[in-house]
């Protein structure tokens, strides 16, 4: 017994050390610099070849501005498949490498504002077996495409870095452990950590730019005499202006039906035609429900086998005659298609350089989830119901929305996109004026009435903001082309259905209270364009309108 003891002892531990066995021989570390700085993470401000480096380009004081180089390099004494195997020798190099990767947290004045466990693709599979040192460009002045940038823009504006980094000096530190994800989440020691002092210049804002922005003549509303709190406007003005959020394009409250407040950032103003992506799909959900109303459409749970012979497409089986309006209208059609997913077959951008848009999502196969109950995110089903539409009503969508939704509404200057066959896409892209945006928010406020006509049904707008994934925990919830959210605001929570598009544009209609919220913006593929907005709303905007100065 104790023989077998030895065995399992000799082949898990390396005597001579006392550590688990390395599992991949690592690079042997030659460099003076490196050994000299072992377990550290150094700042440098240009890119230098290590065989290059001396101790003389580390910087320890900075100057901080965004249009700069800043670096950091890792030394430590192993490779990172070393490091995991520690936390589980029993999984073989490739299942290490599937599964883990480095953490690095973000300290700025010892207080730890963000930890990211890096993406397991992140870097080379050689690099991670073998390299004891590595760069990773934070900053470039050049746009390096590098992971490390976009691990950056995550703590910088994400993950308020950039709020925690306010003008003075500030010490940021970085620390390097090891992570492996399993039915738990393992990390190790810190394997590499450093700091460097930063200072960070105070930008020259004038009063125009901070000045809460008068509601000009001639806006199409009445406007709103409530009091609200300026300062908390003038402070959001103030971060738009220095950039701290980005892109930023309008910002419409209509409180209580009436216009309380009306600003344009980014050479945007009142007639320009405001581009907020998805935010269009929900407009196909109101169209759907006028149609439905006015019989066009026998209602949301007729199947899409009653206007497409589905046998003539690729991929055909039965459960595609089962795939309802309903289901495309909540994201759950069961359709082989995810926007989320690169590799997914009917993701949107697979569909986009085709010639026929509606030939393409119904060639695509079914999955074996049900229909109703799983959700996806799944842009080209949004295509169906337009085409739906176009079919249905009288003179085509196009003109039946102009007639139905827009000209009840007074809304006179827009712009669609089109598919290839020149039909108006639901896709999303529709482009109209932030005070426009604001009034189809605030028919829905009003359980769809506008200036005292009724445009959609009542029930179709408690039907569009029901939460039908209430089981799912892994959102907030999903409606008939609706997104639910919840906002916070001190230590209330607020319900609320809101149009969203890339960028960070968005239509939020409170639940609860009278209120919509309209902000453009064009910060279009950028991690943080969502998440600042909602700062904008939780920690400005509703504190603003509900606590009033």
């Amino acid at each position: 017994m104790k023989t077998l003891y030895l065995l399992v002892l000799f082949l898990s531990f390396n005597f001579t050390s006392g550590q688990v066995k390395n599992v991949v021989t690592p690079d042997k570390i030659e460099n003076s610099l490196q050994k000299n700085n072992l377990h550290k993470v150094i700042f440098l401000n240009k890119t230098i070849p290590l065989e290059n480096l001396k101790e003389s380009d580390i910087i320890k004081n900075m100057t901080f501005a965004e249009d700069k180089d800043l670096d950091i390099r890792l030394f430590m004494d192993n490779s990172l498949i070393n490091y995991l195997h520690q936390l589980d020798t029993s999984l073989p190099p490739n299942e290490l490498l599937k599964n883990g990767n480095f953490q690095f947290s973000f300290y700025v004045d010892k207080k730890l504002i963000y930890v990211e466990n890096l993406n397991p693709g992140a870097g080379t599979e050689e690099s991670k077996k073998l390299k004891t040192t590595f760069r990773v460009p934070l900053l470039s002045s050049t746009n390096e495409d590098s992971w490390g940038r976009y691990l950056w823009m995550r703590f910088y504006l994400k993950n308020n870095g950039i709020d925690a980094l306010q003008s003075g000096s500030h010490v940021l530190s970085i620390e390097v452990k090891p992570y492996l994800k399993g039915v738990t989440l393992k990390t190790g020691p810190v394997i590499a950590k450093g700091e460097i002092n930063l200072s960070i210049e105070q930008k020259n804002i004038s009063e125009q730019e901070l000045a809460v922005q008068p509601i000009k003549p001639n806006s199409g509303w009445a406007t709103s005499n409530e009091k609200y709190d300026t300062e908390k406007i003038r402070t959001l003005n103030r971060k738009i202006a220095e950039n701290r959020f980005r892109d930023i394009t309008s910002i419409i409250i209509v409180k209580n039906g009436k216009l309380l407040l009306e600003e344009y950032f980014s050479k945007s103003g009142r007639d320009s035609l405001q581009d907020t992506r998805s935010v269009g799909k929900s407009f196909s959900s109101a169209l759907m429900g006028i149609a439905i109303k006015e019989g066009y459409i026998k209602n949301e749970n007729q199947k899409i086998s009653e206007f497409y012979d589905l046998r003539k497409f690729k991929e055909y089986s039965p459960k595609k005659d089962s795939v309802t309006l309903k289901s495309l209208l909540t994201m759950s059609s069961g359709f082989n298609g995810n926007d989320d997913d690169p590799d997914s077959p009917g993701n949107e951008e697979n569909m986009y350089p085709l010639d026929n848009w509606m030939k393409f999502v119904l060639d695509l196969p079914m999955t074996e989830n049900k229909i109703g109950k799983y959700w996806a995110y799944f842009t080209a089903g949004v295509v169906v119901t337009g085409d739906i539409l176009d079919q249905s009503a009288p003179k085509g969508l196009e003109n039946y929305a102009d007639k139905k939704l827009f000209q009840p509404l007074g809304i006179k200057n827009y712009k669609w996109q089109y598919t290839p066959q020149h039909k108006i896409s639901m896709a999303g892209g529709l482009r109209m004026r932030s005070l426009d945006f604001a009034k189809f928010g605030q028919l829905y406020q009003n359980n769809g009435t506008f200036n005292g006509n009724t445009i959609i049904d009542k029930n179709w707008i408690k039907k569009s903001f029901t939460n039908y994934f209430a089981e799912n925990k892994e959102f907030e919830g999903y409606g008939y082309l609706f997104w639910r959210k919840i906002y916070k605001a001190g230590d209330k929570n607020f319900e609320a259905y809101q149009c969203s598009g890339n960028g960070g544009n968005k239509i939020i209609i409170f639940k609860e209270i009278p209120l919509v919220i309209v902000i453009t913006a064009k910060a279009y593929n950028r991690s943080y364009a969502h998440s600042q907005v909602e700062k904008m709303v939780q920690e400005y905007l509703l504190p603003a309108v509900l606590n009033d100065k």
